[in-house]
């Protein structure tokens, strides 16, 4: 590990805890590239001393790079959950599809091909996701340092999930959003910017293969927004809903 890894890991976990960690980076510290960027994700929930309780990847176009990280056990919550508006900076909202694994991704050598990834999904659900950020300059922040700070992750609100359906129209899902009964998705596509999503899933998995680290069965994997993202002004309930998955919700205050 080198020593800016350490010390954007320990700068962005401090900001974790008391808000913005930076109001401008400065450059030594910018990562270099994506591989520096998921040094700094480790080690900045090594500092928390978090364990990993879900992950989040996405791409912005349907052919595009993919990029993902672990998220923190502490950061993970049920709908209907009520979290501080205080708590995030700036405080945006996505509503996504998360899937569950099945079975064990253990880290071996050969990759994981995308047939056997798609066997081991078990469930899928509706998922809010809180963007925030320790830098007090974003969005206007180096693409990797965001990636670094855990690409711009607040928190995630995950709902019921259900067996998990191939036939499921992905592209499409017709989703909707309101907070506090109006409307918040806009003039959002209602799509994935990745496409499919479930094409993000092989290379997480290979991602992790990679790193050393397993993908216990049950874990959670949260795939990009199909409603843009809303950044509410006052407190309030966002409720997602994306037809033939249970609703959503989270309340802000």
């Amino acid at each position: 590990m080198t020593q800016a890894t350490h010390d954007l890991a320990v700068r962005l976990a401090a900001g974790w805890q008391h808000g913005i960690a930076f109001a401008a980076l400065p450059s030594a510290l910018v990562p270099a590239d994506a591989d520096a960027a998921y040094a700094v994700q480790a080690q900045l929930l090594a500092e928390r001393r978090a364990a990993i309780g879900a992950w989040k990847v996405g791409a912005k176009r349907p052919d595009g790079p993919i990029q993902g990280a672990p998220l923190p056990d502490d950061c993970r919550h049920a709908s209907g959950v009520t979290l501080p508006r205080g708590a995030f900076r700036p405080l945006g909202l996505e509503l996504e599809i998360a899937f569950r694994f099945g079975r064990d991704f253990a880290p071996r050598a050969p990759a994981y091909a995308d047939d056997e990834v798609f066997d081991g999904i078990a469930q899928m659900g509706a998922a809010i996701e809180i963007v925030a950020s320790r830098f007090r300059e974003w969005p206007d922040v180096a693409p990797a340092a965001q990636l670094a700070d855990l690409q711009n992750h607040g928190a995630l609100v995950l709902g019921e999930m259900t067996g998990y359906r191939a036939d499921f129209p992905f592209a499409a899902p017709a989703p909707a959003f309101t907070f506090d009964g109006h409307d918040i998705a806009g003039t959002a596509p209602g799509t994935n910017p990745a496409g499919d999503p479930r094409r993000l899933l092989p290379w997480l998995v290979n991602h992790a293969s990679r790193r050393g680290i397993a993908l216990p069965a049950g874990t959670v994997v949260t795939t990009g927004s199909y409603t843009g993202m809303h950044f509410p002004r006052a407190a309030g309930t966002a409720v997602g809903r994306i037809a033939g998955l249970p609703p959503i919700s989270v309340t802000l205050a």
